[in-house]
C-alpha cells in the first residue's frame, strides 16, 4: 500500500493517542473531517490499522517480571513447527512469540508476577512445549525504550512517492 503525507500523519497522530475523535485527529493533522474520515477508514480495511487498545503499564497490574526466552526446537518439521506455535499462542503469560533466525528457533517474549512464577511457569508450561531442545532466558533489568509506535515514516511504501 502506498502512503501520502496525510496517510503517515494519521498514523503517526493514532499511534500517540487512539482514543481521538474523528475531529480531534482531522484538527491534529490538517484535514477536514470527511476526508480524514475516509482515509482512516480505508486504512483499517487495507488492515494497516488493526485495532485500538489502550496500553497497560505491566507494574501497575502487578507483573513486575519480564523475560525474553530464546527456544531452539528438535527438528524443524513444518508440523512441528506449526504445533510449537499453536500452543505457545494459547499462553496467556506469552505477550509475543517470533520466529527468527540465528541461535534460536523462536523468541518469546514473557510476563510473570516475581521470579518464582516465572520459574514455576518456564518449569511446568515452557520446557514441556513440544519440540523443545534447548531454552534460554534473559530477564529485563530496566526499560530503557519500550514503545509500540512505529516510525512509519521510514517505510518504503511512504518513501516511493
Amino acid at each position: 500500500m502506498e502512503f501520502e503525507p496525510g496517510d503517515i500523519r494519521i498514523l503517526k497522530a493514532l499511534q500517540s493517542e487512539g482514543r481521538l475523535t474523528n475531529q480531534e485527529l482531522a484538527e491534529r493533522v490538517g484535514m477536514s473531517t470527511s476526508p480524514c474520515w475516509r482515509r482512516v477508514k480505508r486504512l483499517e480495511e487495507a488492515g494497516v490499522i488493526r485495532g485500538y487498545q489502550a496500553l497497560v503499564d505491566r507494574r501497575a497490574v502487578g507483573l513486575g517480571v519480564l523475560a525474553f526466552v530464546r527456544v531452539q526446537i528438535d527438528t524443524h518439521s513444518h508440523d512441528e513447527a506449526q504445533r510449537f506455535e499453536r500452543e505457545v499462542g494459547e499462553l496467556e503469560a506469552v505477550i509475543a512469540c517470533y520466529s527468527v533466525a540465528g541461535e534460536a528457533d523462536f523468541l518469546l517474549q514473557v510476563v510473570a508476577a516475581d521470579l518464582d512464577n516465572y520459574a514455576e511457569f518456564a518449569m511446568t508450561v515452557i520446557r514441556r512445549l513440544p519440540g523443545i531442545k534447548e531454552m534460554h532466558t534473559m530477564f529485563v533489568l530496566k526499560d530503557i525504550k519500550a514503545s509500540t509506535i512505529l516510525p512509519v515514516q521510514l517505510s518504503s511504501a511512504s518513501r516511493s512517492r
